[in-house]
């Protein structure tokens, strides 16, 4: 795992699609539903024309930490969803990125959502934790 001031990574060696699938399933076991898909490759296709590389924006939730948040800062929908990148290397393997929502939400600088921020990072971490075994 890679982390840095934004986000954690790991890179796995299965098809794309394959990755898709088991990221959503990983992201299930820690409480999290995928709220959005953004297929970043064929949007920049279609209003640009251009080619760019396989790259999905999926925006997970879990509820009761969302809950939690919003009860204490009514602006954190800002924040939200935590997003989780998969996109192809250049060396052909996937990669996975979440966002780290401990540096998400200091930008609130609201106590209040430092005990949600620790508990949504440490279910992420396992969800990458989770991928490593691909």
């Amino acid at each position: 795992m890679i982390k840095n001031s934004y986000g954690m990574r790991t890179v796995l060696d299965l098809p794309f699609a394959k990755t898709i699938d088991v990221v959503t399933d990983a992201l299930k076991t820690e409480g999290f539903g995928v709220l959005t898909e953004i297929n970043v490759q064929e949007t920049l296709r279609k209003k640009l024309d251009v080619s760019f590389r396989r790259y999905t924006i999926l925006g997970a939730c879990n509820p009761p930490l969302a809950y939690h948040a919003l009860q204490n800062e009514l602006e954190i929908g800002l924040l939200m969803p935590c997003n989780v990148i998969v996109y192809e290397t250049d060396e052909g393997e996937t990669a996975v990125s979440i966002a780290d929502p401990i540096a998400m939400l200091n930008i609130t600088g609201a106590p209040a959502l430092q005990k949600m921020a620790t508990l949504a990072n440490n279910k992420l971490m396992r969800v990458l934790e989770r991928l490593s075994e691909f």
